[in-house]
């Protein structure tokens, strides 16, 4: 199975899913990790399937989202922050605002196409709930022959890595 690489930029776009608290976050923080030291530029998409405040109560760019603003952006030599209303923008519309990214990771998702790393935690999920068109690994902490598909234990970053930066 190949993995959905942008034509243009050679991007590894991969989904990472599972129930609430499987450990996604804590997978991906693991992953960035190791693919920073390998020198690769990653960007997290973090789909939220409810509303969420972005910006900090006090700040001018809060203050002037507050009085109607449809957006707000701070930026320095380091650092760029925008706060913008949305109008219906989906994945590909923000995956496109990182075309200097090698790694896009969606953290959700899990009813899309994407390839896509689902994680199954003991004592939180036992099967796979994405959509399985893409779904390339199960990272678990239980029995791998509980499984078809192929897994990777939590702790076996290296492999994971590896496995995302194959060419499909």
């Amino acid at each position: 199975m190949g993995y959905f690489t942008m034509k243009k930029s050679g991007q590894k776009i991969v989904a990472v899913c599972g129930v609430k608290n499987s450990g996604k976050t804590t997978l991906l923080a693991a992953l960035i990790k190791e693919l920073t030291k390998r020198g690769k530029k990653t960007v997290v998409i973090k789909h939220d399937g409810h509303d969420f405040s972005c910006d900090i109560p006090g700040t001018d760019s809060y203050l002037l989202k507050e009085a109607g603003a449809y957006g707000a952006a701070v930026f320095s030599d380091s650092r760029i922050f925008i706060h913008k209303t949305g109008t219906g923008e989906r994945e590909m519309e923000l995956i496109r605002m990182f075309p200097e990214a090698d790694v896009i990771f969606i953290e959700g998702m899990k009813e899309k196409n994407f390839p896509k790393i689902e994680v199954i935690r003991e004592g939180v999920s036992t099967v796979p709930v994405s959509n399985p068109e893409g779904r390339f690994l199960i990272v678990t902490d239980r029995d791998p022959a509980d499984y078809r598909e192929e897994t990777a234990g939590f702790e076996e970053t290296k492999k994971i890595v590896d496995k995302i930066l194959e060419e499909g």
